[in-house]
């Protein structure tokens, strides 16, 4: 019992960070159907048995379910959650119509569906600038304080105080901009520009690939050049530049996962780092256990919740059935044909992204059950 007495945080951050992001990804969704004339029926945040609910002036039932693994906005026209249309809707009448999602036109339709991932990023944005404007966004200078023996960096000529100016010809403020690039490259060469005591140093530099254990006992490969920078600050922004930097830090969180997702599928990254369910539940809970109080806390869980925002809106936009990419996928083949596709087509495609997302999910959980915490929480349980 001292085990669940020690983290009984984990349940409601994990609940509190999931619920915050289905209802903003959903929201995306009823929002802009509202904007386009398309009658909503449910919003829930969850699946399964209602707990409670109202309904509103519009005559759209909110609504809480019972399993907190999601949720979902029901459209009228709509034969269930996954947005597949009901049989009979050219019976309908024409007042029915003007208010049925199937009946818009093709780029209203296009617009509700991406306006889910639209919001969960406009919101991971959107925080991040706030933080980055009301507290400072914490950087490291870009100096070789010291380089490691036996290091990638010491075999191609490095020298402490070496100052980093550009990586692949782009120039960086900051060692966390290459530190970036190095872990999520693994073994790719990198190309550094040097300001070595005023003067320009061209280095190319293979980072070496080394693995090691995360909290969870789990083994991740990760590139290392094999240099410190033991310098720390806050670097201040305007509205502007506070900005800019959320959206530049939203984009190396999309592309470091896309290119995470492309190594796991080539062979190069070990596909067990890929956690479901019970690691986001971990993750919430040692993000909220994090800091000295619970200002810092909840500022831990905060950060965390945007990285899941972008991950959830990249996710959804994957082209596969049953996700808001997938109704993308078919909408695309709609304006190339000029008219939907056939119900077999969809039918059939929304079987396979399906089985799709349940194999995605029994192997993520797969992958969690047989992580060390695991069988450390449930032993715990009874110890």
């Amino acid at each position: 019992m001292e085990m669940l007495t020690e983290n009984w945080i984990y349940i409601p951050a994990f609940v509190a960070v999931i619920t915050v992001l289905v209802f903003v990804h959903e929201y995306g969704h009823y929002k802009i159907a509202r904007l386009c004339g398309v009658k909503v029926d449910v919003f829930s945040i969850g699946f399964g048995k209602e707990l409670f609910g109202w309904y509103d002036k519009n005559g759209c039932r909110w609504k809480i379910s019972a399993i907190p693994f999601g949720g979902y906005v029901k459209f009228f026209g709509d034969a269930g959650v996954a947005s597949n249309a009901e049989d009979g809707l050219d019976e309908m009448s024409e007042e029915d119509k003007k208010v049925s999602f199937h009946h818009k036109p093709l780029w209203k339709r296009a617009a509700v569906v991406i306006a889910g991932p639209a919001a969960n990023y406009l919101f991971a944005i959107v925080a991040l600038a706030i933080l980055f404007f009301a507290l400072g966004q914490a950087h490291t200078p870009p100096v070789a304080t010291k380089i490691i023996d036996g290091s990638a960096a010491q075999e191609a000529g490095m020298q402490p105080g070496d100052r980093i100016v550009a990586i692949d010809e782009v120039s960086i403020s900051s060692f966390e901009e290459l530190r970036q690039k190095v872990l999520i490259g693994l073994n790719e060469p990198v190309h550094l520009k040097i300001d070595r005591n005023g003067s320009d140093v061209f280095l190319t530099v293979t980072p070496q690939i080394v693995e090691f254990k995360d909290s969870d006992g789990n083994v991740q490969k990760i590139g290392r050049l094999g240099i410190r920078s033991e310098k720390r600050e806050f670097r201040q922004h305007g509205p502007i530049s506070a900005l800019v930097a959320a959206v530049d830090q939203t984009w190396f969180v999309t592309t470091a996962t896309l290119k995470g997702v492309g190594q796991m599928i080539s062979g190069v990254r070990d596909t067990t780092e890929l956690s479901g369910p019970l690691g986001i539940l971990k993750m919430s809970g040692e993000a909220a256990k994090r800091g000295e109080d619970i200002t810092d806390r909840l500022l831990s869980l905060f950060n965390f919740m945007i990285f899941v925002s972008i991950s959830l809106g990249l996710i959804n936009l994957f082209p596969i059935p049953m996700l808001d990419g997938g109704h993308l996928l078919f909408y695309i083949f709609e304006a190339v044909k000029g008219k939907p596709l056939g119900e077999k087509y969809m039918e059939f495609g929304f079987r396979i992204g399906l089985s799709l997302v349940l194999m995605l999910m029994v192997f993520a959980t797969w992958n969690d059950l047989n992580k060390p915490w695991v069988k450390d929480f449930f032993v715990g349980l009874f110890s």
